[in-house]
């Protein structure tokens, strides 16, 4: 269906957090939004996520009962963010992330909660905060969508239960202790009682969590304020007026069409995680090409603003967010990767090691230090081969990528190759091709001071980051334990990026810039489109949508002020 109008005040391209908050404001100021989105879903890779969003000194800490400042958000963001490139737009996000908060909880369907306990992944460094700045968007019901709920992008099959039922971080705990505690035990009935009544009409699970959650709540924002979404359509180009941006080209089905922004166009289509041209030009040789974002991430915001003159920020420390991840394929064909974040890695009987059988790195910091540590210790040799190894305990009690805890039996994920097991060490070694000797004694190794819950040689467990991603349950160190009880696993992983850090330039407005540091009237950026505020940093949960939120809602209110002008360009219709 094509769009219901020739002119709108406001055309946003992208329907992930950043586009949507952005329309959403908007919206919410009066103004007629579209919203062009090229895939057939809303949510973008947000709809994936955990949802989480970083926004220091926020009113709900308060709330919560815990302190925090813009003084110390500084200080910390001053040793983990240390490059001066981006400060000004840090210091605007710092300034305006809560006021974003408070606008989009008074004016939208968007409803967050504090995380107490989550800390900032450096916690030791000045200015650190042991939770609070961390938000999570509340559940959502997504029957209150109604037929407009087959257009959110569904989470990852790997991070559901039954085929489709979402939990949300505090249910975990409780699933794993099912038939010790009567509390949890209950707990957990209820939660799959209610999803079987859910399934009985809709094709998944209806109680949303984690980034799930915030797409549907951003989504409901744009429908209760009728903002137009077109589905499948591809923006060809900018529509120029002059030196103004005035509008879009579009391309649905086989027609071309020219569409007006009075006011102006956001660029939020989500980086360039999929564009191999890009990944070469800008990401190291031992990155490869795994990505755990959605596959719409092509970079098609940065070359329709180069069409614009648009300058793009390359003050990046790195070119992108990271993970490691593992591979495998679903039973539908598709190649699925999993996102090592918080599940495993740092849990208590499990190593990762190089291709010579060599720990390299503490498993248990965040999963973007993670990988830098991977890419050090691939010195730009592409396709390093890396792997966490563990035992039967370990892959029981917690699971192992995508393979849950308590699964009973591991044989198709063995006999796929995506899980290798072996009865010893010494086999583990030859079926990864290790030297056995080699591993045998890394192992030997760690597990000498793990038998004490000590890891000598990167001092696992050290920090309270590490030990809240580890099993509290777990004495004395919650992120150590040996590893000895046969059989053994190893699961190879990969860096993965989490979306790109590299972007366009844009002023504390979230206009676009030019080369001369001029903005590009009528064009604003916001997400991964726009260049990385951190510098390509990760000093928190939520360091991605924080500042997605917060430049998507300043690019709408900027919008609404009607300071990019209200001529709009002729427009005119072709065929193809």
């Amino acid at each position: 269906m094509m769009p219901a109008h020739e002119t709108y005040d406001v055309i946003v391209i992208g329907a992930g957090a950043g586009g949507m908050t952005a329309a959403a404001v908007a919206a919410a100021e009066g103004l007629r939004v579209l919203v062009i989105e090229k895939t057939a879903f809303v949510g973008g890779t947000t709809a994936w996520s955990g949802g989480m969003v970083w926004i220091p000194a926020n009113a709900k800490m308060k709330e919560a009962g815990l302190s925090d400042s813009i003084t110390d958000a500084v200080r910390y963001l001053s040793s983990t963010v240390p490059e001066p490139a981006n400060a000004g737009l840090r210091a605007a996000f710092l300034a305006r992330g809560p006021e974003a908060i408070a606008y989009l909880e008074s004016n939208t369907e968007v409803r967050l909660q504090s995380v107490k306990a989550y800390p900032d992944y450096y916690p030791e460094r000045l200015g650190a905060t042991s939770g609070g700045r961390v938000l999570e968007p509340v559940a959502f019901d997504g029957t209150r969508l109604g037929q407009a709920f087959a257009r959110l992008r569904a989470p990852l099959p790997e991070f559901t239960l039954f085929g489709g039922m979402m939990v949300n971080r505090l249910d975990i705990p409780h699933l794993r202790r099912v038939g010790k505690s009567l509390r949890s035990t209950l707990r957990a009935a209820r939660l799959v009682s209610g999803y079987a009544l859910q399934r009985l009409r809709s094709p998944r699970g209806t109680t949303l969590h984690l980034g799930n959650a915030l797409a549907a709540r951003l989504y409901a924002s744009l429908l209760a304020r009728q903002v137009e979404i077109l589905f499948s359509a591809d923006v060809e180009d900018l529509l120029m007026q002059g030196d103004r941006v005035g509008g879009v080209v579009i391309r649905h089905g086989s027609r071309d069409r020219l569409i007006a922004a009075r006011r102006g166009v956001v660029l939020a289509t989500g980086g360039f995680s999929h564009d191999a041209v890009l990944r070469k030009r800008f990401f190291p040789p031992s990155a490869g090409f795994v990505s755990a974002t959605n596959i719409a991430g092509t970079g098609d915001g940065l070359r329709l603003a180069a069409t614009a003159n648009a300058a793009l920020n390359t003050d990046a420390t790195s070119p992108a967010y990271w993970v490691p991840a593992s591979l495998f394929r679903r039973t539908d064909g598709s190649r699925g990767v999993f996102p090592h974040t918080v599940t495993d890695r740092a849990k208590p009987g499990v190593i990762a090691v190089n291709g010579a059988g060599r720990r390299f790195v503490n498993e248990a910091l965040s999963y973007h230090e993670f990988v830098l540590a991977m890419l050090r210790d691939a010195n730009g040799e592409p396709d390093r081969p890396f792997y966490l190894v563990c035992d039967r305990p370990f892959l029981w009690s917690y699971g192992l990528g995508r393979i849950k805890p308590f699964t009973r039996s591991v044989r198709c994920y063995v006999a796929s190759g995506e899980l290798i097991e072996a009865p010893d060490i010494l086999e583990l070694a030859a079926k990864i091709g290790i030297k056995p000797a080699l591993l045998t004694a890394t192992i030997a190794a760690y597990n000498d001071g793990a038998k004490e819950g000590r890891d000598p040689e990167f001092g696992r467990g050290s920090t309270i980051y590490q030990r809240h991603l580890g099993d509290a349950a777990h004495k004395p160190n919650p992120c150590v334990a040996p590893i000895h009880c046969a059989p053994f696993f190893a699961m190879r992983i990969y860096p993965a990026d989490l979306g790109t850090a590299i972007g366009m330039n844009v002023d504390a407005q979230a206009r676009v810039l030019r080369e001369d540091g001029m903005p590009v009237a009528g064009l604003y950026a916001c997400g991964n489109d726009m260049g990385s505020i951190m510098n390509g940093n990760y000093p928190g949960p939520g360091i991605t949508l924080g500042p997605a939120l917060t430049f998507g809602y300043i690019a709408g209110r900027h919008l609404a002020e009607g300071a990019a002008g209200s001529v709009a360009p002729r427009v005119a219709t072709t065929s193809a």
